[in-house]
């Protein structure tokens, strides 16, 4: 085995074997206490065993749903770091979370209920409002330019949030209080979820993301050298940063149709990971996904019980955390 791939190895068994704790672990915490033993005993009928319910139904959708979003939002720090050679550069600094803020809030003050169809409406409108902000963010990111102008890119995307921002609040004051209520909560960052179908059909979106991620290990080695230097070593620089730009975008706003907008899951994940792995992608990328989703079920482990039985937004948690942490990189960074 070479070296990097005994790296490799190594930080997803480390990191891995932390999610996977973490996911076992999670369900069985909360305002009532469950036995795993009874919630797996099949000798109980499931409508008589309520172990097995509040483990099936209430607490595993949602321990999924962490992992899913805290992993995907990870590993879509990492890609944007390295796009924008920015170590605290986060999937939210292109107006992705606005627009999916916008989609949903839009989809939930004037659209009619399609329960009937099965289709939950705000998350679908969150994506599509996702991938509206990533279109016009490239759109204007390469107008002017050959390639993509990561400057132009940041710029526009910080644009594009101000924008979204000012449509919300446009937006929110023609809602009554229960909408307003439900959009506030969801902008929080919330994984209330309560079934296995948003993962489901969140799942397609997320491989055909992480499929372009592993393709993007080396050309985000390259990128990080400059662009120049990575041309001068064979590098295709605005395929990959198109790549980049593109299966990021994609994977936040698959995470944020199904959690909401959870911040600063990117700024908190990755510098432990680099400071443990070190800078190369391939062992990044897979590490700060696997690290992301044990950090974000934990967080909403915190949230589910620190106040219980209120149950807090997990991004309140991940804020709190996340806030404090980002001005201190930013004062070490100087």
């Amino acid at each position: 085995m070479s070296p990097i791939r005994g790296r490799i190895v190594r930080a997803v068994l480390m990191f891995g074997g932390a999610a996977l704790l973490t996911v076992i672990g999670a369900p069985l915490i909360g305002s009532t206490p469950i036995s795993l033993r009874r919630a797996f005993d099949w000798s109980v009928p499931f409508a008589a065993n309520p172990d097995a319910q509040i483990f099936f139904i209430a607490r595993l959708p949602r321990t999924l749903a962490g992992a899913l979003v805290g992993s995907t939002l990870a590993a879509a720090g990492v890609v944007f770091q390295g796009l924008l050679r920015n170590p605290l550069a986060t999937p939210f600094t292109l107006g992705v979370s606005a627009g999916a803020a916008l989609g949903a809030m839009v989809a939930v003050t004037f659209s009619p209920s399609l329960a009937w169809a099965g289709l939950p409406v705000a998350p679908l409108a969150s994506f599509a409002g996702s991938i509206l902000a990533v279109a016009v963010v490239y759109l204007l990111a390469t107008a002017r330019h050959r390639g993509l102008s990561t400057n132009t890119l940041l710029l526009a995307g910080v644009t594009m949030n101000a924008f979204f921002s000012a449509l919300i609040l446009f937006v929110q004051y023609f809602a009554d209080f229960a909408d307003t209520f439900r959009i506030l909560r969801w902008l929080m960052g919330d994984l209330d979820v309560s079934s296995y179908t948003p993962l489901l059909s969140t799942l397609p979106l997320v491989g055909v993301a992480f499929a372009a991620f592993a393709w993007l290990a080396r050309p985000l080695n390259l990128l990080s050298l400059g662009s120049d230097a990575a041309e001068s070593r064979g590098l295709d620089v605005t395929r990959a940063q198109r790549v980049a730009f593109v299966s990021a975008s994609l994977a936040t706003g698959a995470a944020l149709s199904v959690g909401g907008p959870v911040g600063f899951i990117g700024i908190i994940v990755t510098p432990p990971v680099r400071l443990i792995v070190g800078a190369d992608h391939r062992i990044v990328l897979p590490a700060s996904a696997l690290f992301g989703a044990a950090f974000l079920v934990a967080c909403d482990a915190v949230s589910r019980t620190i106040m219980a039985p209120l149950e807090l937004p997990v991004g309140i948690i991940t804020a709190l955390i996340g806030g404090p942490f980002f001005l201190w990189l930013l004062v070490r960074r100087k």
